[in-house]
């Protein structure tokens, strides 16, 4: 837990702290045409990511007593890489606070805990409509891929 501003901190995410991540899901959602938002299926998917504190990590950003931003991870293992990897997903702060290095700590904060892991890299997926995550990103030198996402099941299907 370490104080980044008097106006905020960033910490690991705890169980008290669903309800906050539920309503951020539901902001990013909100963003994303291939996810819907269902309160209950993100509290359990929550839920889950916070029972597996080793392998999985979830950091948030609070003021006030509010939870602000987060950004989850979870380790994955590559053959590509010969080792684990950070698959790094719901990277989402209040539209209030954008813009004030809320999202790069979040993410610094995430980078921090998979190399601390052994991560040989980190890897994000992010909807190819939302130009500003993309520039975003691009803005931390996280850079684009050949590689297009794929998927089976789930609400689409």
């Amino acid at each position: 837990m370490t104080d980044r501003s008097p106006r905020y901190r960033i910490r690991r995410a705890n169980q008290g702290d669903i309800g906050g991540m539920t309503n951020l899901l539901k902001l990013l959602f909100s963003l994303e045409s291939d996810f819907f938002f269902d309160e209950l299926t993100q509290q359990r998917g929550l839920q889950m990511m916070l029972a597996d504190t080793k392998e999985r990590c979830l950091m948030v950003a609070e003021s006030q007593q509010q939870i602000i931003g987060m950004c989850t991870a979870q380790m994955l293992v590559s053959t590509a890489e010969g080792g684990s990897v950070a698959m790094i997903e719901d990277v989402v702060v209040e539209e209030a606070w954008r813009g004030q290095g809320l999202g790069k700590e979040l993410l610094s904060s995430i980078e921090a805990w998979a190399l601390e892991r052994g991560a040989a890299r980190l890897q994000l997926l992010a909807d190819r409509n939302n130009t500003q995550a993309l520039a975003f990103y691009q803005a931390l030198n996280w850079k684009t891929t050949e590689m297009i996402c794929l998927r089976k099941g789930g609400k689409l299907s």
